[in-house]
């Protein structure tokens, strides 16, 4: 089977409250987040992971925040030797903003995104104001999209399981790499989520579900099932791997 290597490429940040990323934890404390896409690397085809924001803050304050650098969708994509046309697959972990910005950029990729992605993305929850169909309009009139109903396998060495933490219909993306299976995971945490410090772990929580999720309860218990599965986690958007090139 293909060892995939993955390359996380910083494509934006937010500047928050950090319970944004920990439920009930954090609270007060401002945090700075990357937005990440990801190429996997390895087999026939050229594969993305989400495709991050469209303008994002390129700013020496924020690339220090994050200890990385920002790029613009071309920018990250050409430290690769790649351009948007390139891209065969795109694998959304979920359809908020931040995640499909650059979308229209690849006209030659099929996108794999959950069914309930694309039933809210369409007609969202006002609670749920990170959902903007404009992103994902010009893909899916070019019928791009293939929707997931399932866990599937993708291609081979890398499959999607359905993690409904943050939304709906996440995806988390599991990877065959050198270091054995990698899991981006669907939904939106941090490595807190997965490692809570000793205060939390005294409360006998074992993981810390997302700060914005479809149901708190259920989110825990994706979060403990996802962190079993894996030989290695990358959290949505843990900091630490915009120092990185390459994992795996």
């Amino acid at each position: 089977m293909t060892a995939y290597k993955i390359h996380p490429i910083v494509l934006g940040t937010k500047i928050f409250d950090k319970s944004m990323m920990t439920y009930q934890h954090g609270y007060g404390q401002s945090y700075t987040i990357p937005i990440y896409c990801w190429y996997l690397q390895g087999g026939d085809q050229t594969i993305l992971v989400d495709t991050g924001e469209m303008h994002p803050i390129q700013s020496q304050e924020r690339e220090q925040a994050i200890n990385g650098a920002i790029y613009t969708f071309e920018q990250g994509l050409a430290k690769w030797q790649l351009k948007p046309e390139d891209i065969d697959i795109v694998i959304h972990t979920h359809l908020h903003n931040d995640h499909c910005e650059n979308d229209y950029k690849c006209e030659n990729a099929v996108f794999y995104v959950h069914e309930k992605e694309l039933t809210h993305v369409h007609n969202p929850h006002p609670l749920d104001f990170r959902y903007v169909e404009d992103y994902i309009l010009d893909v899916e009139e070019n019928g791009q999209i293939k929707t997931v109903r399932q866990d599937r396998q993708i291609c081979p060495g890398i499959s999607v399981i359905h993690t409904p933490a943050h939304s709906p219909g996440g995806l988390s993306v599991s990877v065959q790499t050198s270091l054995g299976t990698a899991v981006i995971t669907g939904f939106c945490v941090i490595e807190e989520n997965f490692n809570p410090p000793k205060k939390v772990r005294a409360m006998e929580m074992d993981v810390i579900p997302p700060g914005t999720h479809v149901n708190s309860y259920e989110a825990y218990d994706i979060l403990k099932k996802i962190k079993a599965s894996a030989d290695f986690l990358i959290p949505l958007h843990e900091p630490k791997f915009a120092a990185v090139d390459t994992i795996g």
